[in-house]
């Protein structure tokens, strides 16, 4: 592989890390890293990588930005509801130099029109603008990732004790971000990606009155998943600030939601939109997907600490 590769968003989370991936393997001569905040891609520029100005919302900006690239990552934007324009002109950029071949990171069970998720509407439409460019392309359809809920929403759930949530008894293989970016990295290194869709799962469908079980065994502390209808969860979300519609850059709690994604999400989930699981990962990867136990195992001592610190302040509290 001696083409250039260019990764949108690469400041974000996901292209942080494969950013890395790609620099392990001695490609960083060969990265063009897309951001619309140069400045902290510093450390990239000084690892080798060409750091190039774009924003989504200035299609003029990506023209420039992707001259030169052979492949390009296409890591879906933020903003639920307005990225289809978004990844558009991205897509028209990359067209228009000349690439050969797109990745873009979509999600699973976006064929069922009938799913209520709103995310399938930006990701459905985004691979229909990517299969007519008259590029190659590859679909990296991730699930939920298992990070989002063990990781950020997990010091919240083990200081309560309690997992609210409107998935019901619905069931999904929640996946780690760090498998679904290794298979992307895989796809964008290796042949014979091209026209492929992958569902980009965890090993285990399971329901989060099983994910709690799990928690509660691994560490100790008790955790109930508590089952709210649409309204009570909207209401829930609306008690903690969290907008209803996207907010560019703003975070609550440290995690970058907003309701009606997370609301239509749940209920994707109930209503079993999301029950896919598949080996993708192993045979991108060359490695199983690994589970949702394995990362509660792992930051068993983080999650321990969150139901200890909850407690503190009530045991040393005075009237």
């Amino acid at each position: 592989m001696n083409g250039k590769i260019v990764i949108s968003g690469a400041s974000g989370q996901y292209g942080r890390m494969a950013t890395d991936m790609l620099i392990e393997k001695g490609l960083a001569d060969r990265l063009i890293l897309i951001t619309r905040t140069p400045a902290k891609l510093a450390d990239r520029a000084a690892q080798g990588c060409d750091v190039r100005y774009g924003d989504y919302d200035k299609p003029e900006t990506l023209a420039e930005a992707v001259k030169g690239a052979e492949k390009m990552l296409l890591i879906s934007g933020t903003r639920v509801g307005a990225r289809v324009v978004q990844h558009k002109a991205a897509i028209d950029a990359a067209a228009a130099a000349g690439l050969k071949h797109i990745a873009y990171t979509s999600f699973i069970g976006i064929d069922d029109p009938k799913n209520p998720a709103e995310v399938r509407h930006d990701h459905i439409e985004t691979e229909h603008l990517m299969r007519a460019s008259g590029m190659a392309w590859t679909a990296l359809r991730d699930a939920h990732y298992a990070d989002a809920m063990i990781l950020m929403a997990g010091p919240q759930v083990m200081a309560t004790g309690k997992w609210f949530s409107n998935s019901g008894d619905g069931r999904e293989a929640m996946v780690w971000r760090d498998d679904c970016v290794a298979s992307a990295v895989a796809v964008l290194t290796t042949p014979g990606h091209e026209g492929k869709i992958y569902n980009i799962t965890g090993p285990d469908l399971q329901t989060f009155d099983e994910v709690a079980a799990i928690i509660t065994e691994v560490t100790g502390v008790p955790i109930e998943h508590v089952k709210l209808d649409d309204d009570g969860q909207y209401a829930m979300f609306d008690a903690m600030g969290i907008p209803r519609r996207p907010v560019d850059d703003q975070s609550v709690n440290g995690i970058p939601w907003n309701s009606d994604d997370m609301v239509t999400f749940g209920q994707a989930i109930r209503e079993g939109y999301l029950a896919v699981a598949s080996d993708d990962v192993e045979r991108l990867t060359g490695r199983k997907a690994r589970s949702v136990r394995k990362m509660i195992e792992d930051n068993r001592h983080m999650l321990i600490a969150a139901a200890r610190s909850a407690q503190q302040p009530a045991m040393g509290a005075n009237p």
